[in-house]
């Protein structure tokens, strides 16, 4: 190594050098827990009707998923800022340590109630892994090159939203649901041994006040909305109706805490979201986008399998098979503009053109029939991936870059957490939507039906349509389709906004130093590598490559 450590650095500890291998090991260590941690927050869906008929919980079903969503949504700003304050090696191996411990739970719940308390542990863990993993390629890789591990990790993140569902069908219908759980344990204990001898990042302590006034407003107004829109939305099983007093009052708390915290946030010493950031446009229009893309992305994957199980009567596993394009879509476009914009160091043409194709994927999807060419959905949603795969890492990386080094963590977490945001809200707003949709176009059918033949939207299942009489089974499917597809007409318009923002997206020029470097934890070597001056539990000399290989 070329370059010499500066003499205040030595403490008779051996340097920990972290050469291009150890770069590609972290690297590995992340994509894992990004894979994990958004994974989990579809890979359960299709094993629910098995799970809570083992576990008697049947009433209460859908806490299994809003209790990972709420979970991940809540400590998203919290790891950041955590981050930012104290350093991210131990806030990250707390995290993957939750997230394997919490995934042994759940294989080995025994009851309902056990459960969803091991799954909101696991998002506990899932949240600080989604923004953790963004946050610490940006300590270690300049801007300019970071585009080339953003790209795949935007590629996992939809990747995983396409697998989960397959997985979770295939493990549910070959051997069993638990394995949901177990296959991701030794993926666990891989990435936290190869994160605890290989990320040697800062650790600092922290002279600033924690922003415990602001924090508690968060979980309280972030509780409220994912809690309205998933008790409203749970399969055509809606808890409450938006008259319930409950709904309605849980909706008039999340405001009034939303509210209060955005008060407190304008006084804080050190506050949880800093308001200024939404003075930088490239930071608002970023996270806008992101939170749109949340609304659009999820309320497709959320719908779309059911559909082509109504359509097709493929099974579980099937329809996940029949997404696969979708996946290829996002793979394909997040890889290839990651490593463009490594080498031109231009990034707005990508998030722009993403929007538009997403905007014309959506409003492809309206054009959904019963009969549909399996072929030609596969085009459609292949052509939906694709715009997905050019924007949401991208828009990621235009955050980071816009930002101040010392506040990496806070803004990437800013960005995922209005992500999670809109799909908490945008999946209510579709199925509210849609099933209301449904049952008016069920109604006729099923009132001239002989009796015991079966119910509605809200009892409505593939092996129930299936089972119907012709010419009944092809209404049904159509009334589906018909209800489905012009529901995405009001997801279009928002995705439109969102193309429209990104026009007004500044072209930043990249960042060619990365964060430990612009943050003074590190200086640049003529070589071409940096030597990282750390004090990370008390005496270790780190050197760190600068950006990537090359």
């Amino acid at each position: 190594m070329s370059a010499a450590v500066p003499a205040q650095a030595h403490t008779g500890a051996p340097p920990v050098v972290l050469t291009k291998r150890t770069v590609f090991l972290i690297f590995g260590a992340l994509m894992t827990s990004m894979f994990m941690s958004s994974l989990y927050q579809s890979v359960l869906g299709t094993a629910m009707p098995t799970i809570v008929g083992e576990l008697d919980g049947v009433e209460h079903q859908g806490w299994v998923m809003t209790i990972y969503i709420l979970a991940v949504a809540i400590v998203m700003p919290i790891y950041g800022k955590a981050g930012d304050m104290w350093g991210r090696r131990w806030p990250f191996l707390i995290a993957i340590g939750l997230f394997t411990l919490a995934s042994v739970g759940g294989a080995l719940a025994t009851s309902f109630p056990m459960l969803v308390l091991w799954r909101g542990v696991q998002g506990l863990g899932g949240g600080g892994l989604m923004i953790l993993s963004q946050a610490i390629i940006a300590d270690i890789v300049s801007a300019k090159d970071r585009g080339k591990y953003m790209g795949p990790m935007g590629a996992v993140f939809g990747i995983s939203a396409v697998v989960g569902p397959l997985l979770g069908g295939w493990f549910t219908e070959s051997l069993t649901w638990r394995w949901a759980f177990w296959f991701v344990v030794p993926l666990g204990v891989a990435t936290l041994v190869v994160a605890w001898f290989t990320l040697k990042l800062p650790s600092h302590p922290s002279t600033k006040k924690i922003d415990v006034a602001g924090t508690a407003l968060m979980i309280v107004a972030t509780s409220g909305l994912v809690l309205a829109a998933s008790w409203q939305s749970w399969s055509g099983n809606a808890t409450y109706d938006w008259s319930d007093p409950l709904l309605v009052g849980l909706v008039v708390g999340t405001v009034l805490a939303a509210v209060a915290f955005v008060l407190v946030e304008r006084r804080a010493a050190e506050p949880l979201l800093p308001l200024h950031l939404f003075r930088n446009p490239t930071f608002t229009i970023a996270t806008v986008v992101g939170l749109v893309i949340g609304m659009g992305m999820f309320a497709a994957l959320s719908f779309l399998p059911t559909f082509l199980q109504m359509a097709t009567g493929a099974g579980v596993t099937e329809s996940g098979f029949l997404m696969l394009p979708m996946m290829v879509g996002v793979m394909g476009t997040s890889i290839t503009s990651g490593l463009l914009i490594s080498k031109t160091g231009r990034y707005k043409a990508y998030p722009v053109v993403g929007m538009g194709i997403v905007t014309l994927g959506l409003v492809a999807l309206t054009r959904l029939t019963g009969g549909m060419s399996m072929v030609l959905f596969g085009a459609m949603i292949f052509f939906l991936g694709a715009g997905l795969g050019l924007v949401m890492q991208t828009v990621v990386l235009a955050v980071q870059n816009s930002v101040d080094p010392h506040e990496i963590g806070t803004a990437t977490s800013a960005n995922n957490f209005f992500r999670e945001i809109g799909a908490a809200v945008g999946i209510a707003l579709f199925s509210t939507i849609f099933t209301t949709r449904l049952e008016d176009n069920l109604a006729p059918i099923f009132a001239e039906a002989p009796e015991g033949t079966g119910g509605g939207a809200s009892s409505l299942t593939p092996q129930i349509v299936h089972a119907l009489p012709e010419p009944m089974q092809t209404q049904v499917i159509d009334a589906f389709a018909g209800s489905l597809a012009p529901a995405f007409w009001y997801l279009v318009p928002i995705v439109a906004v969102g193309f429209v923002l990104t026009l007004f997206l500044r072209e930043v020029k990249l960042s060619e130093t990365a964060g430990l470097v612009a943050r003074g934890e590190a200086v640049a070597a003529p070589s071409g590598e940096m030597v990282t001056e750390v004090v990370s539990d008390g005496e270790n000399l780190a050197d760190l490559s600068t950006s990537a290989p090359r």
